[in-house]
């Protein structure tokens, strides 16, 4: 056999049982807790024309999306990198309601390169979604639903990290030199470079000196919730920055363990409002990240509030201690009805019933055999075994 017959490409890799086993059991457990907080289930198609997957603000999509032609229609398809523009899309083009919309999710996103060198190509996807509110409560509930989604999986003690682009934002729309130059000024503030950037802001001409202050404070402005008065004080009171912080502060004493990082601008081109990222002892990087972005849905149609997060279910299971093997019944093959009707019985009561082949033993990681169903004077039996 040539070893091209069984070699996957790199960064993707097969789901063996123990892991399956746990995915799926998580997966249920989440999409449950979801349900019985409000929301609906949508499941969005796996590929979808790239005019529709680019259609958002996501500016880094495109990079992100393997692309395949159409064979029917000779256009181009991309497998979605993520499956929250889809949601959006439906809600805005399919759903089209009025009121609040609600939404979950949970499915496969494939991504042309990894995000990094211990990354997965293949990810699986699960989030939840509020549409058509935009007061804080949509983003309490959502960040609180966040909380909740880590608790359910055991990863407890989660920190979270709060910021907010509109402080950004307000400041690069102070003078239209800083907003031709947006993309390098991001990547200065979020590298924390404040020598680059001290430097850089030189170069351009008439920007006023408090705005230029104000960047280069930026940097620093990160830390406990104090952060958020110290901003007050050293950032210019422009109505945007003051409304920016006030939601912030909402935010932050709702919750134990915040932090603040006014210079994490990552989400610039897609976040309208508040975003925030989750963390806990023994992960590598964030676990959740999600937040407000308000303006995607006009793409499809219909500018409407949004807010919402998502994680990486696959990552998260790999990192939790695995479950022990499940514990099931095994009996002999055979066409005996008074057998076959034990169990039936057994299995819709929820145990797992093992029929073992002649002459074979079941070779398995992911049960243990604690009891067996044995013929004992025309009686179908369970037997302890352990």
């Amino acid at each position: 056999m040539r070893a091209s017959n069984w070699l996957l490409p790199e960064f993707v890799s097969d789901i063996l049982p123990a892991e399956a086993r746990g995915l799926e059991e998580l997966r249920r457990k989440l999409l449950d807790l979801y349900q019985y907080s409000g929301f609906e289930l949508v499941a969005p198609p796996l590929v979808e024309f790239t005019e529709s997957l680019f259609a958002g603000q996501r500016l880094d999509l495109p990079q992100k999306t393997a692309k395949v032609i159409d064979q029917l229609t000779g256009r181009t398809m991309g497998i979605r990198p993520d499956i929250t523009p889809q949601v959006t899309r439906i809600d805005a083009h399919l759903l089209n309601r009025q009121g609040v919309t609600r939404l979950c999710y949970c499915g496969v996103v494939f991504h042309a390169v990894p995000n990094d060198l211990i990354g997965d190509r293949e990810l699986v996807q699960i989030g939840a979604e509020i549409f058509g509110y935009g007061g804080i409560e949509a983003d309490l509930q959502i960040i609180g639903l966040a909380y909740q989604t880590l608790e359910t999986a055991g990863v407890h003690g989660a920190k979270l990290d709060l910021n907010h682009p509109g402080i950004m934002r307000a400041l690069v729309s102070a003078h239209p030199a800083l907003e031709a130059e947006v993309d390098k000024l991001n990547g200065l503030v979020r590298e924390k470079a404040i020598t680059s950037l001290r430097a850089f802001l030189t170069e351009l001409e008439g920007v006023p000196t408090e705005i230029q202050e104000a960047l280069l404070i930026l940097p620093n402005l990160y830390g406990d919730v104090s952060t958020l008065e110290k901003a007050r004080n050293v950032l210019p009171k422009l109505p945007e920055i003051q409304a920016a912080l006030d939601e912030l502060e909402a935010v932050a004493v709702k919750f134990p363990e915040v932090s603040v990082d006014l210079a994490d601008v990552s989400g610039y081109d897609y976040h309208s409002g508040i975003s925030f990222a989750l963390y806990a002892e023994g992960w590598h990087n964030a676990l959740v990240r999600g937040g407000r972005y308000d303006k995607v849905a006009k793409a499809y149609g219909r500018e409407r509030p949004a807010t919402g997060f998502s994680l990486n279910l696959r990552r998260l299971v790999q990192g939790l201690a695995k479950s022990a093997p499940a514990e099931a019944i095994r009996t002999i093959w055979s066409d005996d009805q008074a057998q076959l009707s034990k169990i039936q019985q057994l299995r819709t009561e929820g145990h797992i019933v093992v029929q073992l082949f002649p002459n074979t033993e079941q070779v398995t990681e992911e049960y243990v055999f604690t009891r067996e169903l044995v013929l004992e004077n025309d009686q179908w039996l369970l037997k302890s075994i352990i």
